[in-house]
This record gives structure tokens, sequence and C-alpha cells, in this order.
């Protein structure tokens, strides 16, 4: 499979995000009303479900909705997907939302494309080839934070991280000109990949949430590790830290 079939599969699945009316008509509670699943999301993940089989039968697929994986993710091939990240953005209107495939090898990410189809951008990764942005190559922003943004995530109906949550956020606002929520993962990481901020972090994220962003934000010369400085585990929920080289120190200076 190519970089560039990929990128044709998910373009498709973004024809169903874009043709979805009546949203809130399909839209279901998962665990609370701050966690949604619409129909939408569930023929998403269908669609790529068979779409990437077809191109790759041996590839194990690890999708948001379905959770459930036959096999050991942590040895050969394994694409993780999230159909739509951002689903309480879809469901309001605030067209913030993104597609996200990551296909991973022994734990190692090989290629990942975030698509967001009510923008039509497409952000795409190859191991050692670098990220690009609709086909034209993107890196992080030289800015110190000092000079910059930070973008913070929290998936409130995880209560426990809401305080360590503003405390952070409030270390770092006194050392940036200002942050963002935007409230998809996956779009946010992407936007340090191209220099439209400089830090992210979240306390905790799915695998579906980071593994395709963080690998592109990597390729276009982000520095990814958990919030405690580890390497990311790409199969496993986990904290995530993602800074432009300017500030790869600056996770050293915070009280986490």
């Amino acid at each position: 499979m190519t970089l560039e079939e990929l990128i044709a599969v998910v373009r498709q699945a973004g024809e169903i995000v874009n043709s979805a009316k009546q949203i809130d008509r399909h839209t279901h509670e998962k665990t609370s009303a701050a966690d949604l699943v619409t129909d939408y999301d569930l023929a998403v993940e269908q669609f790529l479900k068979e779409q990437l089989a077809a191109l790759m039968p041996e590839a194990l697929f690890f999708g948001e909705e379905e959770k459930a994986i036959e096999g050991d993710p942590s040895k050969g091939w394994v694409f993780i997907v999230d159909p739509i990240d951002g689903t309480t953005n879809f469901v309001r209107g605030y067209h913030q939302s993104g597609i996200s495939v990551s296909l991973i090898r022994d734990l190692e990410p090989q290629m990942a494309v975030v698509y967001d189809p009510a923008k039509d951008e497409m952000f795409a990764a190859e191991r050692g080839k670098g990220a690009t942005l609709n086909g034209t190559p993107i890196h992080v922003s030289d800015k110190p934070l000092d000079q910059g943004l930070f973008i913070m995530g929290t998936a409130i109906y995880l209560r426990e991280f809401v305080k360590p949550t503003m405390s952070l956020t409030e270390q770092l606002l006194e050392r940036s000109c200002d942050y963002r929520r935007f409230g998809a993962a996956t779009l946010d990481l992407c936007y340090i990949a191209c220099g439209r901020a400089e830090v992210f972090f979240e306390y905790s994220l799915a695998p579906w949430d980071y593994a395709a962003g963080a690998f592109i934000a990597q390729e276009a010369g982000a520095i990814a590790s958990t919030l405690t400085g580890e390497p990311l585990p790409w199969i496993r929920r986990c904290s995530v830290w993602l800074a432009n080289p300017a500030n790869q120190h600056v996770l050293g200076e915070l009280t986490i």
C-alpha cells in the first residue's frame, strides 16, 4: 500500500462526513453527555475497515468505535483509526473534526493521514520522508514559547485530569503569548506540525487520538513524548507532550 492510496481512501471517507445532515438525530451517548458517538462515526469506521482491509489484508484494525482487536497490536502491521475525532464539535456544527489513520509496524509508525473534511486539509506523512499538507511540505515553527502559542486538550469526562490540566495550562500561559483549545487532538497535533502553534499537551489520549497526528508532527520536526518524558507507546492510552525543538526544554521546567 502506498501513502497515495491511503490518502485516497481517507478522502472518500471525508465525503461521508461532509454529507451529514440532521446530525443531532443520529447522535448517541457513550458514557455521558460529554462522550458522544454518531451514526456517521460508525459509518466512517466501517467504510475504512473495509477499504483498508482491501488495501492491506494482513494488517490488524484498531478503531475507536469497535475497540476490540483480533491479534497482538504490538507485532506486525496495525491500522489505528479514529473515524471522527472531535465528535462533539461535529455534532454542534463547529467544523473542527478530523479523520485519523495511522499504520504502524512492530510499534513503529510507518505512515499516517489526518484529514479535516470541512476545510479540505489533508495532513500526511511517511517514515523518513517528512510531512505534507495538501501535498506541500510542512515543518514545525522555530518560535520560542514566549513568542508563540500552545494548544491544550482535555476530555471533560475524565474528571480526574481537570485540575492538573488547568494547573499545567496556567504554567504554560505564564510562559507564552496565548493558548487555544480546539477539541480535536488529531488536528491539534497537526497544527504543531505545520507551525500554527509551538506546544501541545493532554493528560490522557487514546491511541486513535494521537497515533497519526503525533507521527506527522515528528516527521515535520516535532519532539514527542509523554508528559513524564517517555516515548509514546502508540497502541496504549497515555499523556502526550509535543513541541518544536525550540521548546524541548520547557517540559523539564513544569510541575506535572
